[in-house]
């Protein structure tokens, strides 16, 4: 995690500590999209989801005075949070396959562009749903709006913080042989992110 992100999780948890609102506020604008992703990575569905991510911010209200590395909580945010999904697949007899974005159209599109994009989405999303779960979950997790820090998703996936990069360069480069050996509209313009954020 870089200083900058350090001090200004330092100030937003005293924030919080102080029950300044404008400190809350800002914590959770900058990790409540990391928390949706990792419960997408794990394969919640959206109310199970929902539930995870409020009991993990209620979590953090009940312990904030607790918290020992407070540069550190989007971190203990991330293994909170995958505590709560866990507890969440136990109480379900199986696994909810997580629901997708694929037939989503931009409506500003002509027909014809509308079109291509949602084949092309379509094309994208058959491919990454071949990758191995760990890959997708990853994945997923790095898709984050702002983006989490690898110490972060090392924290969120309960992997070694080495590994983070490497892994994902491996699930990119698998992506993207998936794309090119299959016959799909869409072979062109991955990016490092991992394609279209959606």
């Amino acid at each position: 995690m870089d200083q900058k992100r350090q001090l200004d999780n330092l100030a937003l948890v005293a924030g919080v500590r102080s029950d300044d609102p404008a400190a809350w506020a800002a914590l959770t604008d900058r990790y409540t999209n990391l928390l949706w992703f990792i419960a997408r990575g794990m394969r919640l569905n959206s109310d199970d989801a929902a539930d995870a991510i409020q009991t993990t911010w209620l979590r953090l209200v009940e312990r904030i005075d607790t918290v020992r590395q407070p540069e550190s909580i989007g971190s203990w945010l991330a293994t909170t949070m995958r505590r709560e999904c866990l507890a969440a697949l136990r109480r379900r007899s199986r696994v909810v396959v997580s629901e997708t974005w694929e037939d989503f159209a931009d409506d500003a599109d002509p027909l014809d562009d509308g079109l291509l994009r949602r084949e092309q989405d379509s094309a994208l999303w058959r491919a990454f749903r071949s990758l191995k779960p760990r890959c997708q979950t990853l994945l997923r997790v790095l898709l984050a709006d702002p983006p989490p820090s690898y110490t972060e998703v090392a924290a969120a996936l309960d992997m070694p913080l080495g590994s983070v990069g490497p892994t994902r360069q491996r699930c990119l480069t698998a992506l993207r042989d998936v794309m090119a050996a299959g016959a799909y509209p869409f072979d062109a313009g991955m990016t490092e992110a991992g394609g279209d954020r959606r």
